[in-house]
């Protein structure tokens, strides 16, 4: 992609939109993308979130998040696209979805689904109400960024000078009118575990994804269950039980291993740096984890020794 300007992938958008649906440029730094589905999807309409300049820089398709295995399931899309670090905090993005609301675009849809991670997750559980009783997935979604709810969230430090009160505000609140809402965290990331919390609706299905960080999506791409997991949330069959079994692939996916491993060091255990280490190294190569099990080793030999 790097042979195209986003001027040039603007107008390759615009020409998708025209053909199928269609492309607008939202205010000055947010874009859509809607593509209306056939009739083998029965009438779904995902609506996504995300940063377009991450897209622009890694997507091979250069289309939004998810837009070949929403399209070739039939189902209609509305990709939404960000310019920046926005949190789609744009009274232009506002007006957007209140139109959208009022003109009934989300009624002529048996399904609605919103879909996001981290600001998109953040995105995804404000603009839900505008279509109630839509199904809504949150992966490591922040609640809100307002200084005066979540003061300790310290990582985006470049949007705080936005508001985060009035309309589609505080994604807690937002999705009380949405249906199933499945939220996805890392309890053992602190700033993740606290804005989860703040999601306390009973219709949050709220579900634990340990030692996976704080970027889920990508480990789930490489375990091969994104597909899976959203599938699963959008037929509303996705059980714990049949989560927690999904995820067990984990464990042999490198990304996780590592993650893991960094984990295990920093609670500072020798021992079971060593099991760990060895059981990873039973099944692959890894310089790392021999670097840091003979570490571990030598940690334990100098303390027998005292």
């Amino acid at each position: 992609m790097s042979d195209l300007s986003q001027q040039d992938w603007a107008t390759e958008l615009e020409k998708v939109g025209a053909e199928r649906g269609f492309f607008e440029r939202v205010g000055a730094d947010h874009s859509a993308l809607f593509v209306r589905g056939d009739q083998t999807g029965g009438g779904t309409l995902i609506v996504t979130f995300e940063n377009l300049d991450h897209v622009y820089e890694n997507a091979g398709d250069r289309m939004p998040w998810g837009y070949d295995f929403v399209t070739s399931r039939g189902w209609s899309m509305l990709g939404m696209m960000a310019h920046d670090w926005t949190w789609y905090r744009d009274e232009a993005v506002f007006d957007f979805f209140d139109r959208l609301r009022d003109d009934g675009f989300f009624d002529q849809f048996d399904q609605v689904v919103f879909y996001g991670a981290s600001m998109g997750g953040y995105a995804a559980s404000v603009f839900c109400s505008a279509a109630p009783g839509a199904t809504v997935i949150l992966l490591s979604p922040q609640a809100t960024l307002s200084r005066d709810i979540a003061p300790w969230e310290t990582r985006y430090r470049k949007v705080w000078h936005r508001d985060f009160t009035g309309r589609y505000g505080y994604g807690p609140e937002e999705v009380e009118v949405a249906g199933p809402v499945y939220l996805f965290y890392d309890p053992r990331e602190p700033l993740d575990a606290m804005h989860a919390t703040l999601f306390q609706a009973d219709n949050v299905t709220k579900l634990r994804c340990r030692f996976m960080g704080h970027r889920i999506a990508s480990l789930w791409l490489k375990m091969g269950v994104l597909k899976k997991v959203v599938m699963g949330c959008v037929d509303d069959t996705l059980t714990p039980e049949v989560f927690y079994k999904l995820m067990r692939t984990r464990l042999h996916v490198p990304r996780y291993q590592k993650e893991m491993l960094d984990r295990l060091l920093q609670m500072d255990r020798p021992r079971l740096v060593i099991r760990y280490t060895k059981a990873v190294l039973n099944t692959r190569g890894g310089p790392a984890f021999r670097k840091a099990m003979r570490a571990a080793e030598q940690r334990i030999a100098k303390f027998e020794q005292r």
